[in-house]
């Protein structure tokens, strides 16, 4: 470890020292062969994933280091393999997509294989579905190569949207090729996330118990954070409640609070009202910090979750108490719509509402700020940190996961209760007839 330390440290010396005195040349370029370099951004980007946060400045640093030597280097240089492969890595690292092609449409010796650099042009072009067939058959080829890991990861990538157990297989294979780098993490966390869709509880909190041993300082943590919270929701019984404590285990008080608090809203809002209360109380019971909001959210998610019971007063009353300085705008909403149908359930029949002369809405539209619709869920002081990497690096085109846009679970939440509302009045119009 410590040879290697040593060997990035003195790469990103020679690589810092001409280009930040502006004075690079072909020269200083060539001194180091582009295999060399890569194993040092490998080496930097497999520290970020495992805490070093420090180090993300330097990866995107090295990025343009190795994309200015890759279109410098002689075509002599791709004689070697190690160089092609470097080259290969590069584009499925984050670097430039425009690097690959240019090396492939200049490489008349062939030293580069025509069907994986297709390939992955296509993939980095937003076209994954296309190489699906060609790559599957290329990919055996590789198997135990360098470049094998990023070969299935991409690969699995390609195949999660078509066939999500065929690419969990892909993911496995290149995790366990290539254990305690970003490879392994995104397989881990991009399984986690497969096995949900997949229906498979039983591999997905295999997924994440690995992930929480080794993962949980990833910058993208939060994602498995959001993953982990669908999949304890979406398959909760008694079984998994011990599945999900061996998980929490792992995780420091704070971290546990938060997937607790993000397990209690998506509950409330699926109408699991026990496992809401379960979750917000075992939220509540970590808050022995002193920190208010994590109770105050506690709180009003047990109260969401009262709403459809026969403590439907009692969460009138809770709801009410809660003021808007305490909640982020996702959760005004969200209290909004509840308060609204709590008070047509509790309201007496009138004669309009006998006469279905009157629909219940509330006192104002329930609005959604735009700038929220990204906004975490939970305490909104999440511990995993940012749910993708800081603006200033560009996440591994192999690595990259799918993101979620809008916010469906609330929107399903008021057509739900005005429903329920529609459905309240026809039965007192049957009873006023």
């Amino acid at each position: 470890m410590l040879r290697r330390l040593r060997s990035v440290l003195m790469t990103c010396c020679v690589l810092a020292a001409p280009f930040a005195s502006g004075t690079a040349n072909a020269d200083d370029i060539e001194e180091l062969a582009p295999f060399k370099m890569i194993r040092s951004l490998q080496y930097v980007q497999d520290s970020v994933v495992l805490g070093d946060h420090s180090a993300i400045e330097m990866q995107r640093f090295m990025l343009g280091a190795i994309d200015k030597r890759l279109r410098a280097a002689d075509a002599s240089v791709f004689r070697d393999p190690r160089n092609v492969d470097a080259a290969l890595v590069y584009a499925m690292s984050g670097g430039n997509p425009d690097t690959l092609k240019y090396l492939s449409d200049h490489d008349v010796a062939g030293n580069f294989d025509s069907r994986l650099t297709e390939a992955l042009r296509q993939y980095l072009n937003g076209k994954g579905g296309l190489i699906v067939e060609n790559l599957s058959k290329a990919a055996p080829e590789y198997r135990n190569a360098r470049i094998g890991p990023y070969v299935y990861l991409i690969l699995g990538n390609a195949t999660s949207q078509q066939d999500p157990v065929a690419a969990m297989t892909y993911y496995d294979w290149a995790r366990l090729t290539a254990p305690g780098t970003i490879i392994e993490e995104a397989a881990l966390r991009r399984s986690v996330f497969l096995a949900v869709q997949a229906g498979a509880p039983d591999k997905g909190f295999h997924y994440a118990l690995a992930y929480a041993r080794r993962y949980l300082t990833s910058p993208y943590a939060s994602q498995f954070a959001d993953v982990f919270v669908e999949l304890a929701v979406a398959h909760f019984d008694g079984a998994a409640q011990e599945r999900i404590s061996e998980v929490l285990d792992f995780m420091d008080a704070p971290r546990q609070r938060e997937v607790y608090l993000r397990v209690a809203r998506r509950a409330a809002i699926a109408g699991k009202q026990a496992l809401a209360k379960l979750a917000s109380e075992r939220a509540e019971a970590l808050g022995a910090d002193g920190a208010t909001q994590p109770k105050v959210l506690a709180n009003f998610y047990a109260g969401l979750a009262s709403v459809p019971s026969s403590d439907v007063f009692a969460a009138t009353a809770s709801l009410a108490a809660i003021t808007d300085a305490e909640l982020s705008p996702r959760d005004r909403a969200l209290r909004d719509a509840a308060k609204a149908i709590a008070d047509a359930v509790v309201r007496p029949p009138s004669g309009e509402s006998l006469t279905q002369a009157f629909v219940s809405k509330p006192d104002k539209p329930v609005e959604v700020d735009a700038s929220a619709a990204s906004e975490d869920t939970g305490s909104g002081m999440s511990p995993f940190g940012s749910a993708q990497a800081p603006t200033v690096v560009a996440e591994s085109a192999a690595v990259s996961a799918p993101q979620e846009t809008g916010d469906p679970t609330h929107d399903g939440f008021v057509a739900k209760g005005r429903s329920k509302i529609e459905e309240i009045d026809a039965l007192l119009k049957g009873e006023g007839k």
